[in-house]
């Protein structure tokens, strides 16, 4: 991540400008910058002689907001995907559910998170992050624990039920939390590192759970209740610590000194919509569900969802159906994890570097499709363990750099606070509909090769590629249309003539 040890401010007033000197939005001012920066005169020219540090208020501003809400979803990971280690300590069989009927508790979670996405992300543009983020995870850390207590199919179905309620809100709101601190060529590499949480939490919850598991005898004969009630405590232990720890935007984080504060204001008005005053209006929701590309994002994580939560929620009882034990799958689940957290940091990285998003979320779609193909050729699971175990290596080392990806472009790409934020909701809610399909796609009589699962995730990270490539030549082709009628435009005016990413003026990097 290469970023400019010092940054010069652009100027205030209208800005000339052409495609070709400045391929983003101009310079915004408004009074409302007037009524909240207190600055001095004489603070700003020490600014503009570029003493304000850029890099290390990048890295001050990434301390204080990544590690803060990059916990809350590995928290939200383990929480949802923990019920994989539950099921191989125990869980059907005290529950007394067939493979089916916990095959549609996992499908019941999707459903409500698919449900309730877009409005969430509709409260959150209403209320705070200091107040929404952490009060959904207090939601969900309470349903988490009473996981622990169910006693039947149907407390279990409930439960997963409102798990996907609440937590429908933290992934969706997070994307949109960031695109009003950072630049739009800094907020991929955020979220991918956000987002490699997602990794950790399956590394953790390997370990987690093989330490858990051998609580079994105390107060229940097997141990997965303990999983989900020591996991979800801690969830609601961190959750209301997170109501001091989580900031709210730039103009009110305490943090920030006066002049950092304009300082990040004033870059961010040079290059997107973060510093306007932007009101909720539902017209401003249409324009998301009336955009063709913010369609085609949601298609691009769909495409991802499917592979991803089916790997994250079955891949102990894949390791355990190639002879393992239970304890012994656990442990074998935190190295396919590990190794997918570096390669979305690494692929992140690249990705950051060069400009690109389409071309390295398509390479690592193939990298992941090379784990399914040795998944699905491996006629002996259980006489060759160790070559299907490989596949599981290439499956994850795909599927996450690229889900991060995927996830990123409509934080970069789309403007207009209120269009963005439907616009990442609605990519979760039309990508998790895959996750529905994928959780029926694992039954037990057909382990221990899961062909129909595996050909499946397969044929989504084919059309993964299908989609991106799409994208790609949408958004590169709309780029040079607005080249062709950029000249007519010359000047950044006031708010009023200010259009988000219909403007002329916007540039959508692919």
């Amino acid at each position: 991540m290469a970023v400019e040890a010092t940054s010069q401010i652009p100027a205030q007033g209208p800005l000339a400008l052409t495609p070709r000197s400045r391929p983003d939005v101009g310079d915004l001012h408004t009074k409302e910058e007037d009524e909240v920066d207190p600055t001095s005169a004489s603070e700003l020219d020490e600014m503009d002689a570029g003493r304000v540090n850029e890099k290390a208020l990048l890295r001050k501003i990434d301390w204080r907001l990544l590690p803060a809400v990059g916990v809350l979803y590995l928290l939200s990971f383990l929480d949802r995907s923990n019920v994989g280690n539950a099921r191989i300590e125990g869980l059907a069989d005290d529950l007394h559910m067939t493979g089916n009927q916990y095959l549609t508790g996992l499908t019941l979670y999707f459903i409500g998170y698919v449900i309730f996405e877009v409005p969430c992300n509709i409260i959150l543009k209403q209320t705070t992050p200091r107040f929404w983020l952490p009060t959904l995870t207090i939601l969900w850390g309470i349903v988490a624990t009473l996981m622990g207590v169910v006693q039947n199919l149907e407390g279990f179905f409930v439960a997963r039920f409102f798990l996907g309620v609440a937590e429908s809100g933290l992934f969706p709101g997070t994307v949109y939390y960031f695109s009003m601190w950072y630049k739009r060529r800094e907020r991929q590499f955020r979220i991918s590192l956000f987002f490699g949480a997602a990794a950790l939490a399956g590394s953790f919850g390997g370990i987690l759970a093989y330490g858990i598991g051998h609580m079994a005898g105390v107060v229940w004969q097997n141990g997965w209740r303990w999983i989900f009630i020591l996991e979800g405590i801690a969830t609601v232990v961190v959750a209301i610590a997170a109501f001091w720890f989580i900031q709210n935007y730039p103009d009110t984080a305490k943090f920030l000194s006066d002049k950092e504060r304009t300082f990040v204001r004033r870059r961010l008005a040079s290059d997107s919509d973060a510093t306007h005053d932007e009101g909720f209006t539902w017209s401003n929701v249409s324009k998301a569900l009336r955009d063709p590309k913010c369609w085609l994002y949601g298609m691009s994580f769909h495409a991802m969802s499917l592979p991803l939560y089916t790997f994250s929620l079955f891949l102990p009882t894949i390791i355990k159906d190639l002879g393992y034990t239970a304890a012994n799958a656990q442990l074998l689940t935190i190295p396919p994890y590990a190794f997918a957290f570096v390669t979305t940091m690494g692929v992140a990285t690249v990705s950051e570097r060069i400009g690109k998003r389409a071309m390295p979320l398509i390479a690592s779609a193939f990298f992941a499709i090379i784990g399914y193909v040795i998944l699905l050729a491996n006629a002996d699971q259980r006489g060759r363990p160790g070559i299907s175990y490989l596949g599981t290596f290439f499956a994850a080392g795909g599927i996450y750099p690229a889900t991060a990806l995927s996830l990123s472009w409509p934080a970069i790409n789309v403007s207009g606070q209120t269009k963005r934020a439907v616009a990442n909701a609605m990519q979760i809610s039309i990508g998790n509909l895959g996750a529905v399909l994928g959780t029926q796609l694992y039954r037990t009589e057909t382990g221990p090769r899961y062909i129909v699962g595996h050909s499946f995730a397969l044929g989504y990270l084919a059309g993964e590629i299908v989609v991106s490539s799409l994208l790609y030549f949408v958004l590169k082709r709309e780029n040079k249309r607005r080249e062709r009628i950029g000249p007519e435009v010359k000047e950044v005016g006031d708010l009023g003539d200010w259009n988000g990413d219909d403007d002329p003026r916007w540039r959508f990097q692919f």
